[in-house]
């Protein structure tokens, strides 16, 4: 067959392959000719009008433009849903990478820590080792040189002995001879010499030379030493109970009890989480507690209202509202047949009772007294008065939200810890505003609750901030330089600088005062939860008087402590009431050049004055414009009083006598 030969199967024409036109989407595929008109609302699907007369009788029909327009209408309300969702996940999106970046940043701090804190239990053990090897010489330098002595006395004393013996020895085995006499004399007379002399033949030292290292407990101490503390609880899972949540009664102490869960909403079982309590006052100013960690995921805030309203109380959980956070709380005034009723407080000092002279406080003996001009001047005349009153609640500049601490400069500054407003602002002595800084956030550098403020000698700025659980410092132009106490403070509220330089922290929460060098080093801590004397309950404010020691105002058990450097208590004053020398939950406090001790008296809304051994002296007469609630307290480098009158969102400057 030729190759060109076409195959019986082939064609000489191509095929062409005819497929089926698609389906018209407007046409019914049941009833030929038939066009959707309608849309059945039951089926969810569109139909012809031969579908209603058959599976579709009786069904709820539209027309399909209504059934479209319907359908765009309920389209752009799920479209207007989904995009309200957006600004919510935008914002936990920022809150969660904040979480994460402080996360990061804490783990960096802790570890930090760690490294320095080991590295120095490193040095202390090469110290301490190099002392005992120290001890070892000496003692074995001591005994040794006692017994060589011995030795070499032992030795000549047998040494002669023997030369001795040996000579005459030697004259014996010889001839007696007249010419041997004297000699042999002689001889006698060494050996009894010898014989009668006191060589040391008992030992005059022993060998002992033990080591006495028990590091049986050391070593349980290292096992033990140091944790990582933390907690899955979270705020949307947690939530309060109690009676402090729905009736108080003036000047009686509130109960809530916070129970912390999880993501999931199971019970957390270990405590250490941080939580804080701010109880809000009609006009906005904020009312101190209390919180009690039990340890295992329940806490107790304990607080007490100074008069009667509508208040507010918010519970945050790593600075998020708990369920239902922010409470109304509504506080009444107890009844007539109430005991507690006829105690009233926040009397103005000059509706109390002429000042009269309180016995000093007995803690040892009494210091040696000088000449006081407070107590010479003041004691039956009270001739303080303000002099100017700056501030309104707000949040620009001069306007304060809650505020808390106060310092003064040597250079004529009075700084103001703004807490609610993240800030600090700094004003001249003579109340004109010069300038302030701050920006909210929990990261370094940032202010979350900046609560107390001091001036370090160099200028520098140090703030307490509460929230944050650190101390700033800051150049005196605002700028940020470092932070020191992170992962050791619970609540820092007030701060001072002592004679050395030194950084005093008074930390609310944990109950303890601690002392660190400008580099965040910690020199030393004290204190503790309690009532003792060198335990507080709620500490506020420190101050530093010329003895160099420290001055702290324990909140809830209503007195002021004088500390040495090193803890050691050296005075205390002060008890609950209203008289002369008590106190309603100290806070503020200074020392004039004198030694005085200003006191800012919170519950009572006043400011007491005592000399250096806690007797009673004066009050700053605020009866012109009276205080609600004051704060932070310091000396105007031109001899002024200054306070934080929280209550009234405002700072004062009183005329004050030293």
């Amino acid at each position: 067959m030729d190759k060109h030969q076409p195959s019986p199967e082939s064609s000489s024409e191509e095929c062409t392959v005819l497929e089926a036109p698609p389906p018209d989407p407007n046409n019914c595929l049941l009833h030929t000719g038939k066009v959707f008109e309608l849309y059945c609302r039951e089926c969810a699907c569109v139909v012809c009008e031969d579908c209603i007369c058959g599976d579709h009788e009786g069904h709820s029909t539209v027309t399909i433009r209504e059934a479209l327009e319907l359908q765009r209408s309920a389209l752009q309300d799920r479209l207007r849903s989904a995009k309200t969702r957006l600004p919510q996940i935008s914002d936990t999106l920022s809150l969660v990478k904040e979480i994460l970046q402080q996360l990061t940043n804490q783990r960096a701090s802790i570890e930090e820590d760690i490294q320095s804190s080991f590295e120095d239990l490193h040095k202390q053990l090469d110290v301490r080792k190099s002392v005992l090897m120290m001890e070892l010489e000496v003692t074995y330098g001591l005994k040794q040189k006692v017994l060589q002595t011995q030795v070499d006395s032992l030795l000549r004393g047998e040494g002669d002995i023997q030369d001795s013996c040996a000579q005459t020895e030697e004259i014996l085995a010889g001839e007696a001879c007249t010419a041997s006499l004297q000699a042999e004399q002689g001889l006698v007379e060494r050996l009894e010499e010898l014989t009668n002399q006191g060589l040391p033949c008992h030992p005059e030292e022993n060998d002992q030379l033990d080591l006495i290292l028990e590091t049986d407990g050391l070593r349980k101490s290292i096992h033990n030493l140091g944790a990582v503390v933390s907690t899955s609880a979270v705020a949307s899972q947690s939530e309060a109970m109690g009676a402090g949540l729905e009736q108080c009664i003036v000047g009686q102490p509130a109960s809530v009890t916070i129970v912390t869960r999880d993501k999931s909403g199971g019970a957390c079982r270990s405590g250490n989480a941080i939580l804080s309590a701010e109880v809000f006052t009609p006009d906005g100013s904020m009312v101190d507690g209390d919180i009690l960690d039990h340890k295992n995921g329940t806490y107790e805030f304990v607080y007490t209202l100074p008069k009667e309203g509508r208040f507010s109380l918010a519970l945050r959980l790593y600075d998020q509202h708990i369920k239902g956070s922010p409470f109304k709380l509504t506080v009444s005034r107890p009844s007539d047949t109430d005991p507690e009723g006829a105690k009233r407080r926040g009397k103005s000092p000059a509706q109390k009772k002429k000042a009269s002279k309180r016995a000093s406080s007995a803690l040892g003996t009494p210091r040696r007294k000088t000449h006081n001009p407070i107590e010479d001047d003041l004691i039956y005349r009270i001739e303080d008065d303000l002099i100017y009153r700056i501030g309104s609640k707000g949040r620009n500049r001069g306007e304060f939200t809650n505020l808390q601490g106060v310092a003064a400069s040597s250079t004529g500054k009075i700084l103001i810890a703004d807490s609610n407003n993240q800030c600090v602002q700094i004003f001249s002595n003579e109340g004109e505003f010069k300038s302030r800084f701050g920006v909210r956030g929990r990261s370094p550098g940032q202010l979350q609750r900046p609560t107390g403020v001091a001036v370090h000698p160099s200028g520098d700025i140090i703030i307490a901030d509460y929230d944050n659980k650190w101390v700033s410092i800051f150049t005196s132009d605002g700028k940020f330089k470092a932070k020191l106490g992170a992962s050791r403070l619970m609540g820092p509220k007030g701060v001072t600088v002592d004679h050395n330089g030194h950084v005093i922290v008074v930390d609310n929460k944990s109950c303890t005062v601690f002392i660190f060098q400008p580099t965040g080093k910690l020199i030393s801590k004290f204190g503790s939860r309690g009532n003792g004397d060198k335990q507080f309950a709620g500490p506020h404010f420190a101050a530093v008087n010329n003895n160099n020691e420290i001055i702290v105002t324990d909140f809830h058990n209503h007195s002021v402590k004088v500390f040495t450097p090193d803890g050691e208590l050296v005075l205390k004053f002060g008890s609950n009431g209203e008289g002369n020398g008590q106190f309603n939950a100290p806070t503020g406090v200074a020392v004039d050049t004198n030694g005085n001790i200003i006191v800012a008296d919170w519950g009572n809304s006043r400011i007491q004055v005592f000399d250096g051994s806690g007797s009673f002296l004066s009050y700053v007469n605020t009866s012109a414009d009276p205080l609600y609630g004051p704060q932070g307290l310091a000396l105007t480098s031109a001899g002024h009083v200054v306070v934080a009158d929280s209550g009234n969102h405002c700072f004062k400057v009183y005329r004050y006598l030293q």
